[in-house]
């Protein structure tokens, strides 16, 4: 009993934690958070700004449009929007109250300022260092491995906060090493909706909202369309429809927030834009729909856990296999359809690479989500894949232990060199 009511607390808290709200791709934000914290230890708008920052990190900025610039890309962009209009104490919404006058001084900035942009290679996957210089005086913030974990905060040789907190997950890791199916499982049908009601409420207001806006205006390859234009007729074509519009969206410098998971919006996205559209064309209840949405949030994070918070390995795969899970529960799948729903999914999809935030982000949703609903379907006409097919593995957690280690380990090569592509 004690130790379910540790699961029970650990699962509420990590949903609570992983579920935030964020404007923007969260790599541009998080360096733009870093430079609000800077510039407010600095008080005064720099000469200059020096960003040292890992290969995944550049990776991810290169082609996403930042939110509230006028339609900047870059780490340039995303490093004086945080300067000149951020707000350090709104974290991953550290940008989202700016005016048209900052949108005007943020450009302004760029171009008059100096900023130097090094590739810190510590052999750190999420590694953000930024300096702000002002004649003598200087400002160093440091985050590693999460958004928002700030690891020092320095001024003019005084150290004002250092921590030695390296993991890759936000707060106490130890909560996540108690994630497996079988208990996610007990936890979602068991699970006081008081608990979690507010969360995803949010989740379901601000990720709707991106993925009806992605459907309404013109944003990158509008991807969510195209689908819609060719089969408008069928659910599954429309739930990826819609997770791949607030992929366009937000790829694309809509300012509307989303809850994120794992710390991504697209994955926040893709565990949850499907389930709700299948939740309304199902009719559930909204307490399906509230339990179908917990499995399919700690689904993905109990994927990601293991590969950290970037990698070569797209994310979109993660979730996508999730919001599968999700489905397989609101049409009336018990534990057996879930997970095999999982690993199906995995096993078609899991080559897909991440090569930067931008608009192809949405294509790949649209595939992951599909895979997942491919996955279910699979399972429910008595097919699957077994133990020994590829990376696939007897037991659903050994093929996560498997698909984590591929994530991880097996594509740092890869990682590396798309990063070189790109800086080509």
């Amino acid at each position: 009993m004690e130790q379910k009511k540790e699961i029970y607390s650990a699962y509420t808290e990590i949903l609570k934690e992983e579920l935030m709200a964020a404007m923007g791709c969260t790599e541009p934000i998080a360096l733009a958070y870093a430079a609000a914290i800077a510039r407010r230890e600095l008080n005064d708008l720099p000469d200059k700004v020096l960003v040292q920052t890992s290969g995944s990190i550049i990776k991810n900025v290169k082609s996403v449009i930042v939110p509230n610039t006028g339609h900047l890309k870059g780490i340039p962009a995303a490093v004086s929007a945080g300067i000149v209009a951020g707000n350090p104490d709104k974290e991953l919404e550290v940008i989202a109250d700016v005016s048209k006058d900052d949108i005007k001084n943020i450009e302004k900035f760029m171009q008059e300022k100096e900023i130097v942009v090094e590739h810190l290679d510590e052999g750190i996957i999420f590694d953000i260092v930024i300096t702000l210089y002002k004649g003598e005086d200087y400002a160093k913030v440091h985050i590693i491995n999460s958004h928002t974990n700030v690891v020092l905060v320095e001024h003019n040789h005084q150290i004002l906060k250092s921590s030695d907190c390296l993991n890759d997950m936000p707060s106490d890791t130890a909560k996540y090493e108690l994630l497996n199916m079988k208990d996610i499982w007990d936890y979602i049908n068991h699970v006081g909706l008081v608990d979690i009601k507010d969360i995803l409420d949010r989740q379901i207001a601000y990720n709707m909202a991106i993925a009806e806006e992605g459907l309404q205006s013109d944003y990158g390859a509008n991807i969510g369309k195209v689908i819609l234009s060719s089969d408008a007729n069928s659910l599954k074509s429309r739930a990826a429809a819609m997770a791949a519009a607030g992929s366009d969206a937000r790829m694309n410098g809509c300012e509307l927030p989303v809850i994120i998971n794992s710390g991504s919006g697209n994955q926040g996205i893709t565990v949850s834009v499907p389930v709700i559209t299948y939740a309304k064309e199902l009719k559930s209840t909204e307490e399906q729909l509230y339990r179908a949405l917990a499995l399919s949030n700690l689904t993905a994070i109990h994927q990601r856990t293991p590969i950290g918070r970037l990698s070569a390995y797209c994310g979109a795969v993660n979730a996508g296999a999730a919001a599968g899970a999700g489905i397989a529960y609101l049409s009336g799948g018990d534990y057996e359809a879930v997970i095999h729903t999982v690993v199906n999914a995995l096993a078609i999809v899991s080559g897909i690479i991440c090569d930067g935030a931008k608009a192809s982000c949405a294509g790949k949703i649209a595939f992951a989500v599909e895979a997942g609903i491919l996955g279910y379907n699979m399972y429910m006409q008595g097919q699957q894949f077994y133990g020994g097919d590829g990376i696939v593995k007897k037991g659903i957690e050994d093929t996560l232990k498997s698909v984590g280690r591929l994530g991880k380990d097996g594509m740092k090569g890869t990682n590396e060199e798309i990063i070189k592509i790109m800086l080509e």
